[in-house]
């Protein structure tokens, strides 16, 4: 990773410290590094002075659609901090599903330290790369008595996007996240009482609901939090992972909790989390989400959004006593259906991390590195991860003169009238 860039601007003056670390790659594949310098510089000016279209060209909305479904994705459900040891007194009067899950979770605190070692944590760092890549689009065309689908697979030809991100937390539920992929920056957190997220493309916006965790904490990067997160679980069997056999525990989103985040035009019908550890290890060797959006359209019809993540976690790796997942891949999947095959459409990405750096307990983390921005502006319309708007264009820039498609474009944005708001710029 690197931490300091040339100063193509002036050969004898002083190196760039980067506030986001940048993968070697993405230096080394880029024969002109100064123009890359330029569009990393570009995400530093006010929001006024930097168009994502002038910047980027025609992958703007591919990359606005990497970051916003896959750069900071939100666990569904708030994680409490008083997990307590299984004794008899606890499952006495619990169904042997939430039973079994209990004891699972203990297995996997012994796996991943022991609650002395994860109990000695009070905040921590962690730097490393991502490599983010559409694979597929998927989109039904005609009536619906019509077999015919466009397919555009590969979009970046095996390349994929190149970036680095910075991570800070510190108990019970303050976090920050700085991501950067291809030069485009995303940023995200929390403070204890409002989730936020801010990108290029648009304004400060909170988070509906109650504040919850970033999702790639739980890819291995925070055992306390993963089993606090699933000491409410329960088990729902077995199932082989990459030849591992492995305990399935689930979760659901409360009816409350998914009404806090719906509003008027988006409802979120379901979020499902599921974990699935290993029988041999104890470790968590998988993370699984999926969450139903129904969205209303003209009329009375509704438009219909499935998002699925699936992300498998290896090389575990103790620091400081205390095991922590070095890499992981993330499969991501996004279904569209209606009423006609017009709006049915799938897409599919898929994100490869490594870590490179991980400490705990950092002296000098304050509340004052979480604070959020200052501009933020609290969302009224939406959901945590992706919203439709549903007159736009599709998520890749198609080049075909002859295939003509009337389907919805998924907008990397937190907020309706946002993504709304800005169709006639993404037009200019």
């Amino acid at each position: 990773m690197r931490k300091l860039c040339p100063n193509f601007d002036r050969e004898d003056g002083l190196e760039t410290v980067l506030e986001v670390p940048i993968p070697e790659e993405m230096f080394a594949s880029n024969k002109h590094s100064n123009r890359s310098w330029q569009n990393m510089k570009a995400w530093m000016r006010p929001h006024s002075e930097r168009s994502m279209t002038t910047i980027f060209g025609g992958k703007n909305t591919e990359i606005q659609l990497l970051l916003g479904v896959v750069g900071a994705p939100l666990i569904p459900l708030q994680i409490r901090c008083d997990h307590q040891l299984v004794n008899c007194n606890m499952i006495k009067d619990q169904p042997i599903e939430a039973s079994m899950a209990k004891y699972i979770v203990q297995q996997y605190i012994a796996a991943v330290g022991g609650e002395r070692a994860l109990n000695s944590v009070d905040s921590m760092y962690a730097m490393g790369k991502v490599k983010m890549e559409a694979s597929e689009f998927c989109a039904g065309e005609g009536s619906l008595n019509s077999n015919k689908v466009l397919r555009v697979k590969n979009q970046n030809h095996g390349g994929g996007e190149m970036g680095g991100f910075v991570l800070w937390k510190k108990r019970p539920d303050l976090w920050c996240l700085e991501l950067v992929v291809s030069g485009c920056k995303i940023s995200a957190g929390s403070d204890g009482k409002v989730a936020w997220r801010q990108t290029p493309w648009h304004h400060s916006h909170a988070s509906r609901g109650p504040p919850r965790p970033l999702r790639r904490f739980l890819q291995g990067l925070d055992p306390k939090s993963t089993a606090n997160l699933f000491s409410n679980s329960v088990c729902t069997g077995e199932k082989a992972i990459d030849n591992e056999d492995c305990f399935v525990l689930k979760l659901e989103a409360e009816p409350s909790s998914l009404r806090a985040r719906s509003s008027s035009n988006v409802e979120i019908i379901r979020h499902t989390l599921w974990g699935y550890f290993s029988q041999r290890t104890g470790l968590l060797v998988q993370l699984e989400d999926s969450h139903l959006l129904r969205i209303k359209a003209s009329g009375n019809d509704s438009i219909f959004w499935e998002t699925t993540m699936e992300s498998s976690i290896q090389d575990y790796r103790t620091i400081d006593g205390i095991n922590i997942a070095y890499k992981g891949r993330t499969s991501v999947s996004l279904f569209r259906f209606g009423e006609t095959s017009e709006s049915h459409s799938r897409t599919r990405m898929e994100e490869i991390w490594a870590i490179e750096e991980v400490d705990f307990n950092i002296k000098g983390l304050s509340m004052d590195c979480f604070l959020p921005p200052s501009d933020l502006k609290k969302e009224e319309e939406g959901c945590d991860n992706v919203v439709i708007s549903n007159n736009s264009r599709l998520p890749f820039k198609i080049r075909s003169a002859s295939s003509r498609i009337n389907a919805s474009k998924v907008v990397a944005v937190d907020d309706v009238q946002d993504s709304d708001e800005n169709e006639d710029e993404d037009d200019q």
